[in-house]
């Protein structure tokens, strides 16, 4: 089982990353790939989940160990599959989650795709309380800073944000909410777009 892959960026797309390791292009699912940027010199760390099965090998990466802890904690949930568990955490936002779960808010977890009553009542069941030692080093790492754009005039960036929300699972309702409301917005960077899309589709 993989631990982590260091290695250079060499594309990204809305659903995932390819690494190349050693000559080696590893393609990887992750909640947002913009966190990455494709770069043939600079070697990056990607925290790596390997899921097997009998047809396939598929591979789901993190930038951070918590990020990956958090992941697999949702995996053990019922009804929980790699999808929902990525929407769940793409919003770069663990402080919402946390107090989602413990403060046992259903209506904020059935906002993520694929998590109705019963599986929001499972997650609280399952994780309320047990986040906790994970959250201080993510809360640490969270950058709520408005990272420079370069806008283009069709602004890709955006189109790219709201393609990665489709690839998270949600809906074309979700998706022209996102739009309505990052279209208000100040030209940004992609991540910065997916964040703000992530936490349009997610609010009451």
């Amino acid at each position: 089982m993989f631990e982590y892959l260091n290695g250079t960026i060499q594309d990204v797309q809305p659903g995932f990353i390819v690494i190349d390791v050693n000559g080696v292009g590893y393609l990887v699912y992750t909640s947002n790939p913009y966190v990455y940027t494709v770069d043939n010199t600079e070697k990056v760390k990607v925290f790596i989940h390997q899921s097997v099965t009998d047809t396939s090998q598929t591979l789901y990466g993190f930038s951070s160990r918590e990020l990956k802890s958090i992941f697999e904690k949702l995996l053990n949930v019922s009804g929980i599959g790699p999808k929902s568990a990525l929407a769940i955490i793409a919003g770069n936002d663990p402080q919402s989650l946390l107090n989602a779960i413990n403060t046992e808010n259903v209506t904020y977890l059935t906002k993520f795709p694929g998590v109705g009553q019963k599986t929001a009542k499972q997650i609280i069941l399952d994780l309320k309380g047990k986040l906790d030692d994970i959250a201080p080093t993510l809360f640490d790492d969270v950058d709520d800073s408005v990272p420079t754009s370069n806008q283009e005039s069709d602004n890709q960036e955006l189109e790219d944000a709201l393609e990665a929300l489709k690839e998270l699972g949600y809906t074309a309702k979700d998706i022209k909410k996102a739009r309505k409301a990052l279209e208000e917005i100040p030209a940004t960077s992609t991540e910065e777009y997916l964040r703000q899309g992530l936490t349009a589709v997610t609010k009451f």
